[in-house]
């Protein structure tokens, strides 16, 4: 009995220790797109009081017709580089959730199985049937996680395709109207 206790401790543990480490990851990226977003925001606070004093000291509509299309093509490729270093961000964590998710994963299920083999060496006398079942559900269990874990993965790659897709054809519209 003193050994499923020890395992049972040995793995909430390492659950303890991937939450902490997702958590810390968590916190990195978040920081990353707070400064993307204050980057972000002094430069268009900026680039706004520029334009301001520009428009206002326009002498004619001539002026700020041409100072407003001077304006675009800027504003454009800002918005651009700002959705593909958000997405660059999201990708990055996205894909590091990815990966310690299925090592810790991994790390669990090896420590669950230890622990039901465990528990059925030392199960009493009469049990082994409904063991049997216990063990069987939990390994129908385990690979429903991992069809649902990869299906998860497949949307993942797919959302993240399209949007590197749309990034670039953002990229590119932008390119054509500036020329």
């Amino acid at each position: 009995m003193n050994n499923i206790t020890e395992s049972f401790v040995a793995t909430s543990k390492t659950n303890i220790d991937a939450a902490q480490a997702l958590a810390a990851k968590a916190h990195a990226n978040v920081e990353k797109l707070v400064d993307l977003n204050m980057t972000t925001a002094k430069a268009a606070l900026s680039d706004s009081i520029e334009n301001t004093k520009a428009v206002l000291g326009a002498k004619d509509p001539q002026a700020i017709a041409a100072l407003a299309s001077e304006m675009a093509k800027p504003l454009a490729e800002k918005s651009t580089a700002y959705v593909q270093e958000f997405q660059k961000i999201i990708a990055g964590a996205s894909e590091e959730f990815t990966k310690a998710a299925q090592a810790s994963m991994a790390d669990v299920q090896k420590g669950f199985t230890s622990l039901m083999e465990s528990t059925t060496k030392n199960a009493p006398a009469g049990t082994e049937s409904a063991m049997s079942f216990f063990n069987q559900a939990m390994s129908a269990s385990q690979n429903a996680f991992k069809t649902a874990q990869t299906s998860a993965q497949q949307a993942i790659d797919a959302a993240q395709s399209n949007f590197t897709a749309v990034s670039k054809q953002a990229a590119d519209a932008v390119k054509k109207a500036s020329k």
